[in-house]
């Protein structure tokens, strides 16, 4: 099986309603950014949790900024990369709260 299965979804978000339209690589509502838990490898939607990914916090890369995600369901842990569509005010917010919890192993 592939890690990663590119899909081609629109979607509306389940957070706050933003119609968001997915370019393959779309896993997140660009506006909240919220996700939701489908994927055990991204993409193949095989997660049967299906709960919401509340965003907690931002890593600063090289290559731009990550997308800590925390499952409301299952507690499950998720890292994404933010996309240049994304709220950058939502993001400036999040990257001011102490990702020292999120952990490595996830």
């Amino acid at each position: 099986m592939k890690l990663f299965q590119r899909r081609f979804e629109n979607f509306r978000c389940e957070n706050c309603g933003e119609l968001v339209e997915g370019n393959g690589y779309t896993n997140h509502c660009h506006h909240c950014l919220y996700s939701k838990h489908v994927d055990k490898n991204p993409g193949d939607r095989s997660e049967e949790c299906g709960g919401l990914m509340k965003p907690i916090g931002i890593e600063i890369k090289d290559r731009g900024y990550i997308i800590l995600h925390r499952c409301e369901k299952c507690g499950a842990k998720r890292r994404v990369k933010a996309s240049k569509n994304d709220n950058m005010e939502r993001i400036i917010e999040l990257a001011k709260i102490p990702v020292s919890t999120f952990g490595t192993s996830d």
